[in-house]
């Protein structure tokens, strides 16, 4: 497969990744990596256990820019930051599909605190250590919570206000997303637990996954956990620690699926998603499956078999030629001192089955507004949903439907 039969187009959009971001252009697809040491790739051990099914013939990725400009201070608004959110969940949307017609949601909190406390210049403040208040702030009326963050008529705030505006067709609120460098992860779990009516099969055989990653490779032995100065600081063994989190993964997502309500279900998730250990594991987990895709899609190039597109693209960065490299210069900093990028969510897309569907607020008006990660699996994979304003913070939006259901539970106790 020759990545010309998938044209892409790539709009200058600079993305700001890590310390040392430096561009390649050997690729007709425009990537900021990073210019960290490179660690050689060793010879493939053999296929690991495939989790991945059948990834069919390569797909073209839409909306496959790179990333946005450094996020600026809001007019009239806080800027990004990762303050702990409070509150176990709040008053939602209760409306049908009839919609609010250009208003506020009468049932929804008017968004008057600022969610975005903090400076821009401080950094993240919020810590996974902080446990006790939700991960994910109580839902908003969305059409208010845009109007409030992004005042003004800058020709970039009337672009996000529209963008939301869009959004009123089958949103009606957004619940933001504690600010670390999890967010990626965090929104897409709590949107694929709080949406599971039954736990995938594939779950059921990565328990060993761990050991198969470790082996003769020895590629656990690199994974650094947060609070560790460097990898195997900590005190158990990392393939030990992470075969716990992947357990956890497991028990956690039955456990979801056995709730008999969508209220439930997110109840049981708000629970979880508290900024404890409990929830540092399952993002810790994320991170592992990805890997293990990354491996078995890298195996398939080297046969020459048919693979996604976006492997291509995240193997063609010189920070990520093998999986090695792509452990020690991307995943294993994620979530400690840097994000996901664009590429990387086609990988967690693939590595959960599951196709992420992302509305780009700062692209509205474009065809790149709504972005599936990936897109060739939108028929036969659950799709989840989640709203950015520049592709590296993430929130979950509040869908119609499932606040209706909450609101018809709630009035029948």
């Amino acid at each position: 497969m020759e990545l010309r039969d998938h044209p892409m187009e790539l709009r200058d959009h600079p993305m700001e990744h890590r310390d040392h971001p430096m561009e390649h252009r050997d690729h007709p697809m425009e990537l900021r990596v990073s210019r960290e040491t490179l660690v050689e790739d060793r010879d493939p051990n053999g296929p690991l256990h495939s989790f991945l099914g059948n990834p069919g013939a390569a797909s073209s990725p839409s909306g496959t820019g790179s990333g946005s400009e450094t996020r600026k201070r809001r007019e009239g608004g806080g800027a990004e930051g990762g303050e702990s959110c409070a509150g176990d969940g709040g008053p939602q949307c209760f409306h049908g599909d009839a919609g609010h017609q250009g208003r506020p949601c009468p049932t929804l909190p008017p968004s008057d605190e600022d969610l975005y406390g903090g400076d821009e210049d401080s950094g993240p403040s919020s810590s996974l250590t902080a446990e006790g208040s939700c991960s994910l702030a109580p839902a908003v009326d969305l059409l208010s919570y845009s109007q409030r963050e992004w005042r003004g008529n800058t020709a970039k705030s009337v672009l996000i206000r529209k963008g939301y505006q869009q959004m009123m067709e089958g949103f009606c609120g957004v619940r933001r997303v504690r600010g670390d460098n999890y967010c990626a992860l965090r929104a897409t779990l709590f949107q694929v637990l709080s949406q599971t009516t039954q736990p995938p099969d594939w779950l059921h055989h990565v328990a060993m996954l761990p050991e198969e990653l470790d082996g003769p490779e020895g590629l656990l032995s690199l994974w650094s956990f947060p609070g560790e100065r460097q990898p195997g600081d900590g005190k158990r063994d990392p393939t030990q620690r992470l075969k716990g989190y992947i357990e956890l993964l497991r028990k956690t997502w039955t456990a979801v699926a056995d709730c008999p309500s969508a209220l439930q279900r997110q109840r049981q998730c708000e629970d979880v998603f508290r900024g404890g250990e409990e929830e540092l594991g399952l993002l810790e987990a994320l991170k592992l499956l990805m890997l293990g895709c990354a491996l078995e899609l890298h195996h398939r190039m080297q046969q020459g078999l048919d693979v996604p597109v976006f492997c291509w693209l995240l193997f063609a960065r010189d920070s990520s030629p093998c999986p090695r490299t792509f452990l020690t210069n991307h995943l294993r900093h994620v979530g400690v001192s840097g994000g996901l990028e664009q590429v990387e969510m086609f990988l967690l897309g693939y590595a959960l089955r599951c196709t992420i569907q992302v509305y780009r607020l700062y692209m509205s008006g474009t065809e790149e507004f709504l972005t599936y990660y990936p897109d060739d699996h939108r028929d036969d994979w659950p799709c989840v949903s989640l709203v950015t304003e520049d592709d590296r913070h993430y929130n979950v939006p509040v869908v119609k439907e499932t606040t209706t259901a909450a609101a018809q539970e709630a009035a029948s106790r």
